[in-house]
């Protein structure tokens, strides 16, 4: 009986909301076609999968696969390069966005702080190819405005994105400058739902500019910064394939070479499916932890998690 009550109930609300769910059915379907569906695909990784034989005819080899992750040479080079560049991204890229919306916000000027908007917007719409080779024309080529500085200033010339002390650094920099905009739409969306009361009070206790940001700006976005901190967390082993793909080369693969990278390597180009398989499915497992253990550390700390 009340299964029946619930289905009565939820069939009632998608009467009502219809238009709502039409709306949302392109995302579902993408989801299930393209993150869902493809999970029966990770039995391979416990096979020598053969495609001619397909998935029932490969044989079952267990965790070989693994087993060879785990003691591959590699293995320690990848962890470490897709660590660090997750860590940087953490300490530098994450907080970017976070500030800029500050500085946004800030503006009194509408038709200057729009200006402002669209400029760093501009950038998010560039893929990875076109910014490495903007970077590239800046301080790579022969009559580049870095090297043409350094020869102004009577230096010797050498070779950033070739140097693989500058290869962090750069991935970085590329980062914030690319996404950095993009991330302020969220938080600035955030921040509109904050009551112009709440400043106005602060203001006739004598709070100046950085006291109202610290005592009501960022505890009122507080909630919105711990959930995309969470997602970047589950995302730790997850590095952008184009952009380290376009930017990494045989001089800084030592310190850029990352999981993605690794699995286009020995899965598309070597042929190995079915240990690129199981380095992915790896990944996954580690981001599916992370996530649950970040919410969880969340939630016990008094604030909304994830779910």
């Amino acid at each position: 009986m009340k299964a029946t009550r619930i289905r009565l109930t939820l069939l009632k609300d998608i009467r009502r909301d219809h238009w709502l769910y039409i709306m949302a059915l392109p995302g579902i379907l993408y989801f299930i076609l393209f993150k869902y569906w493809p999970m029966g695909g990770v039995i391979i990784a416990f096979q020598n999968f053969q495609p001619f034989t397909g998935f029932f005819g490969s044989e079952w080899v267990g965790l070989k696969h693994f087993h060879r992750l785990f003691t591959d040479p590699d293995f320690s080079m990848l962890l470490r390069n897709t660590l660090m560049l997750s860590f940087y991204q953490l300490v530098f890229a994450f907080p970017a966005p976070i500030i800029l919306s500050l500085m946004l916000n800030e503006l009194r000027r509408e038709w200057f702080k729009r200006w402002v908007q669209t400029l760093v917007y501009i950038p998010h719409f560039m893929s990875w190819v076109v910014v490495v080779a903007m970077f590239f024309v800046i301080f790579e080529s022969e009559q580049s405005v870095f090297q043409s500085l350094l020869a102004t200033l009577g230096l010797q010339k050498f070779s950033i994105m070739m140097n693989p002390d500058f290869f962090r650094p750069m991935y970085i920099l590329q980062v914030i400058w690319r996404d950095s905009g993009w991330g302020t739409v969220i938080y600035l969306a955030a921040l509109a739902a904050i009551s112009p009361e709440l400043y106005e009070a602060a203001k006739i206790d004598g709070a100046g500019r950085f006291r109202q940001i610290w005592h009501i700006t960022l505890p009122g976005i507080r909630s919105t910064i711990v959930i995309l901190l969470l997602l970047k967390i589950s995302d730790i082993l997850e590095t952008s394939f184009d952009h380290v793909f376009n930017i990494v080369n045989s001089l800084t693969r030592d310190v850029g070479e990352v999981f993605d990278t690794y699995v286009y390597r020995v899965g598309l180009v070597d042929g190995q499916l079915s240990y690129a398989t199981s380095v992915g499915l790896f990944k996954g497992v580690v981001g599916l932890i992370l996530v649950v253990s970040a919410n969880w550390l969340v939630k016990k700390s008094g604030e909304e998690g994830l779910y």
